[in-house]
């Protein structure tokens, strides 16, 4: 296989430089130089960790309680946090937050029903108790097909059978 020198360009930094292959990267090595062991960011640099207060767990704990989504409560953290820094840091207290208020909730409905609470308790025992206003409707005719059958079939009346029928029903109607 054929070998090729690369070429190798640096300003202030002796490199060693190895043979290579056809396809190959070449391997630079750097040594010393203007500015040694650069790259990377520098100690301190950037934005520092994200710490949560004792006062701002309460406040997301609370909005959680109160039902508000998540993008908004994220919104009222600070001046605004990232949704997923708020899920990575606050999350035991998002998910107790909405168990007290549900508990809470739960904790006065229960005392409503058994102080006679009408209402209440219709609520109650639908959704605790399973109870359910039920309607049956039937969707099949007596013979078991979904056909109805006519009240009268008058295609076999005789014309005399018809008048009286209208007669009746004219009289039923006058009155």
């Amino acid at each position: 296989m054929a070998t090729k020198k690369p070429k190798t360009e640096t300003k202030g930094a002796k490199t060693e430089t190895k043979p290579h292959t056809l396809g190959e990267k070449p391997s630079v090595k750097k040594h010393g130089g203007a500015r040694p062991n650069t790259g990377g960011a520098r100690p301190g640099a950037g934005r520092p960790p994200f710490v949560p207060t004792e006062h701002e767990r309460k406040q997301v704990e609370a909005m959680s309680g109160y039902g508000l989504p998540i993008d908004q409560i994220a919104v009222l953290v600070r001046d605004g946090i990232h949704v997923e820094t708020l899920r990575t840091h606050f999350a035991q207290e998002l998910i107790s937050g909405k168990a007290k208020a549900n508990g809470q909730v739960g904790k006065t409905l229960f005392q409503k029903v058994m102080s006679g609470d009408t209402t209440a308790m219709i609520w109650w025992t639908k959704t605790q108790m399973r109870w359910a206003e039920t309607h049956r409707l039937e969707h099949t005719s007596p013979d078991g097909s979904m056909t109805p059958k006519p009240a009268l079939d008058v295609t076999k009346l005789s014309d005399a059978a018809l008048a009286e029928i209208l007669a009746a029903r004219n009289a039923i109607d006058r009155d």
